[in-house]
């Protein structure tokens, strides 16, 4: 693990500074403007964060029952993401790796994976099939994507990060129109749940099917969507895009989920079944400025979340079981409680109502490369909430500077205020090859 980092660390400390801070000298060759059958690329990162911990804080006690840390958590992670793509007559191959390096209290670890790897043919300009490990990128919002049926759901604190894949198989079918309906487009998609294969998606032993119906209709974008085949409950999606003026679009998601089940905790501990139909939905609007000010407000309704009153019996199995732990050193709940958080009680947007907020100026009083942005994250079930102001400088060729800080603000027994943190500052430094 060491030497893994002290290779990215050389790498992007050492020797690409050289490169990037070299004089550059123009010349012009004809054959660099013809197109290559292939591309090669890719991205590193170095990220170290530093947590402020809070001890009273449910997720704190969870995690850290029995190894205690400090005020403060740091923590250091490296990313490097190589892609290539090959093109040739009606064939094409592209790939997409990633590698992740951590090193924190717990020790070192390393990941690494294809996000993305398969190979697609085009018969027609009309028509193009892949198949291979892809990602879909279904939806039309910013922050959530209730109608991303084959794909893995974002982090709303960090929506651009890039996503793992799965494997499939798909087509898409396009056809351009004179009148309203300009374009029409079908996706369908073969979708295997197997031992080895896409097996974290749901039940195993399912070939699914989902699909997208695109429609571009008197200038607005309209998708309608499904997904079937028993790995999951039956899904049906819509969601549209429409600019109202040139610099302000409206956009909108709905997801109706058919015999949904979710697990939550009675006031005894209990686990009981939920069951029936639910709907998610987003909201939301984009709008710039002749200023440069980059406004996205979202607001996301989860019908697959947690309500208050059942996170409130969460936090208390996980007070009970902490309880139990100092007691008498049995970690029986508490090693439950974790197993029911790596589901969906941890994830990001574990209950029903959010409202989202991001500002971002381009170059604010002429600085040149420079661009900050606030996003301000909410609860509007129990007003909690978190902040996170970021800086980003791209004026050095290739490179990426950002720092960026979240702050947490919540009551005890509210959704972001029983977080492990009270607040997080990260610096991204990241180099595009």
């Amino acid at each position: 693990m060491k030497k893994s980092w002290f290779i990215l660390l050389f790498i992007a400390f050492g020797f690409i500074p050289v490169m990037a801070f070299a004089e550059e000298t123009y010349t012009f060759d004809p054959a660099e403007t013809e197109k290559k059958p292939y591309y090669v690329g890719g991205y590193i990162e170095i990220k170290p964060i530093l947590y402020g911990l809070d001890h009273d804080s449910a997720f704190y006690k969870l995690r850290f029952f029995n190894n205690h840390q400090g005020q403060n958590l740091p923590e250091w992670n490296g990313r490097v993401q190589l892609e290539g793509s090959y093109e040739k007559n009606i064939f094409r191959i592209y790939a997409k790796t990633s590698t992740d390096l951590q090193s924190s209290y717990s020790g070192g670890s390393e990941r690494s994976t294809f996000y993305e790897l398969y190979g697609s043919v085009k018969p027609s300009s009309n028509l193009k099939i892949d198949v291979g490990k892809k990602t879909m990128k279904w939806g039309k919002a910013y922050a959530w994507n209730p109608v991303a049926f084959v794909d893995r759901p974002k982090d709303p604190d960090d929506p651009e990060q890039a996503l793992e894949g799965y494997i499939l198989a798909t087509a898409d079918y396009i056809k351009s129109m004179d009148g309203p309906l300009k374009t029409f487009s079908f996706t369908p998609v073969l979708f295997p749940v197997y031992d080895h294969v896409n097996d974290n998606f749901g039940s195993n032993y399912k070939l699914n099917v989902a699909g997208r119906f695109y429609f571009l209709l008197y200038d607005t974008d309209i998708d309608l969507l499904f997904m079937t085949g028993g790995s999951k409950t039956d899904r049906y999606g819509f969601d549209f895009s429409r600019n109202i003026t040139t610099n302000f679009e409206i956009h909108g998601e709905v997801a109706y989920l058919r015999n949904f089940q979710k697990n939550a905790l009675d006031l005894t501990g209990k686990t009981c079944q939920v069951e029936g139909e639910t709907l998610s939905y987003v909201a939301g609007i984009r709008h710039l400025t002749t200023f440069d000010l980059t406004t996205i407000i979202e607001y996301y309704h989860n019908g697959m979340g947690f309500s208050g009153n059942d996170m409130k019996n969460y936090y208390a199995y996980i007070a009970s079981g902490y309880n139990t732990y100092q007691a008498t050193g049995n970690a029986t709940v508490l090693n439950n409680a974790q197993q029911m958080a790596a589901g969906n009680y941890s994830s990001s947007s574990a209950m029903e109502n959010y409202l989202y907020v991001r500002l971002s100026q381009k170059e604010p009083f002429n600085i040149l490369y420079f661009t900050p942005s606030l996003t301000w994250m909410m609860n509007t079930d129990d007003q909690s909430w978190s902040l996170t102001p970021e800086l980003l400088y791209t004026g050095f060729t290739n490179w990426e500077f950002r720092i960026r800080s979240g702050f947490i603000v919540g009551a005890r027994n509210s959704d972001f205020g029983e977080k492990q943190n009270d607040y997080r500052i990260e610096l991204r430094v990241g180099y595009y090859f």
